[in-house]
């Protein structure tokens, strides 16, 4: 039996799966997952990058394929709730400020924040914003933090569309070709779908080693 049959078969629901929350939602769940990892603070685990390309994969056979996907409901699932995610968790830190992170007790999602601070005060407003959507963990915590720090409302809704159709298009399309160009490629998805999610969390780790190579530097210096 075929991952992609796999994925269909009615089974417990697990939200860290991306075959298992296409199997069971469709495009619906690509919406829903993206509006609470860009959007809520609790939503940071969510398997954003990979959710994005499996949807994408397993829409080459159209409405009639195994899990019931097709690449125009799917690209629009993903790009409503990229976008209203990204609204929604700048909504929140304006109104909830510093205190919404203050009060976390994930470690990771702390990181999260320093380097959504960092991408901010390092490459300005519109390139921070678009970047982020790269960058597991910072995409969820800079929307808020963005909020909190009054970045301009129209400067944040612009490139935080920009970037978020960028993202979404730009992974599920890429799924999509592969699929469409490589037979039988449903027996390959898990590595595949393991493949996206370790480069996904490349940029983050370089920002990390970049982070600790400065910390040495300056405790050098000093």
């Amino acid at each position: 039996m075929s991952v992609l049959s796999l994925a269909a078969t009615p089974q417990a629901v697990n939200l860290l799966d991306a075959g298992s929350l296409l199997g069971t939602f469709g495009a619906l769940g690509v919406a829903v997952v993206l509006f609470a990892e860009t959007g809520l603070l609790v939503g940071f685990f969510l398997p954003g990058d990979s959710l994005l390309f499996t949807a994408g994969l397993l829409s080459v056979d159209g409405a009639h394929g195994p899990v019931g996907l097709s690449l125009p409901q799917v690209l629009l699932a993903a790009v409503a709730g990229a976008l209203l995610g990204a609204q929604t968790g700048y909504w929140l830190g304006r109104r909830g400020g510093r205190a919404l992170l203050a009060r976390t007790r994930s470690g990771r999602l702390r990181e999260g924040a320093d380097r959504a601070a960092e991408l901010l005060a390092r490459y300005g407003h519109a390139r921070a914003i678009v970047l982020a959507r790269f960058v597991p963990v910072v995409r969820t915590v800079l929307n808020p933090l963005a909020g909190a720090l009054n970045v301009p409302a129209r400067v944040f809704a612009l490139w935080q569309v920009i970037g978020g159709v960028v993202w979404t298009a730009g992974l599920v399309l890429a799924g999509y070709a592969l699929g469409s160009s490589v037979p039988n490629v449903d027996r390959y998805l898990l590595p595949i779908v393991a493949l996206v999610v370790v480069v996904s969390l490349i940029p983050l780790a370089a920002e990390l080693l970049r982070s600790r190579n400065r910390s040495t530097a300056e405790g050098d210096n000093n």
